[in-house]
């Protein structure tokens, strides 16, 4: 496959890059600063400077791919739009260039409360972490831009992030936490996870929660 990273700078996007190369695809990685980021590029990697908002270099960067990984960062205090916003504009160019498969990464609060009976998110509960909730906010808007679109979308919603290689072990669930949750789950099994589902395709059109 060609496949598209966005956020292929961060710590969770050199691990989905690496990941996609050890299994033999061709990745296209975008971001601001690819370039002095330690990639090597060469075949079977390309570097695709831009930001997430530039219509034209998020086209560019898609034609011919077969599918998107993203990764998306930013602040945490609700003021960077780039995990919204910037998934709009992915969105957007997306269905411009014929490209169907995406699997992004957020965080579990918008995950469903299984306290709740109503559909409640974990986002909404009491107890959920006050200084977590703007960008859980961010997730949430997102996912109804995938959710509102045409796409094959998976969207992870992780616990937090152990910023470790993989261990191939890890447990997700459709909508909800998995069963056995210890709450974290390492960079490395994150990108596992993104390359086999590319694979799989078992969780088309759902939130999954994942952990080690």
């Amino acid at each position: 496959m060609i496949i598209t990273v966005f956020g292929a700078t961060g710590k969770v996007g050199k691990q989905i890059v690496k990941a996609c190369l050890n299994d033999g695809h061709s990745v296209r990685a975008y971001g601001r600063n690819v370039f002095t980021s330690n990639f090597r590029e060469e075949p079977p990697l390309a570097l695709f400077p831009g930001t997430l908002f530039d219509e034209e270099a998020v086209f560019n960067v898609l034609k011919g791919s077969d599918a998107v990984l993203s990764a998306i960062g930013g602040a945490m205090d609700g003021t960077d739009k780039s995990r919204s916003l910037g998934m709009k504009n992915i969105v957007h160019q997306m269905e411009r260039a014929g490209v169907e498969r995406i699997i992004n990464l957020g965080g579990l609060g918008i995950l469903e409360d299984p306290t709740k009976v109503h559909g409640e998110l974990i986002m909404d509960s009491d107890n959920f972490p006050l200084h977590y909730y703007n960008v859980a906010k961010e997730h949430l808007e997102a996912y109804k831009y995938l959710n509102s679109s045409s796409l094959k979308w998976t969207f992870i919603c992780a616990p937090e992030i152990v910023y470790e290689g993989p261990t191939g072990k890890y447990v997700t669930a459709a909508n909800q936490q998995p069963a056995n949750n210890h709450y974290h789950i390492n960079a490395g099994d994150i990108a596992l996870f993104m390359v086999d589902e590319l694979q799989k395709n078992e969780y088309i059109r759902v939130k999954v929660g994942i952990s080690n």
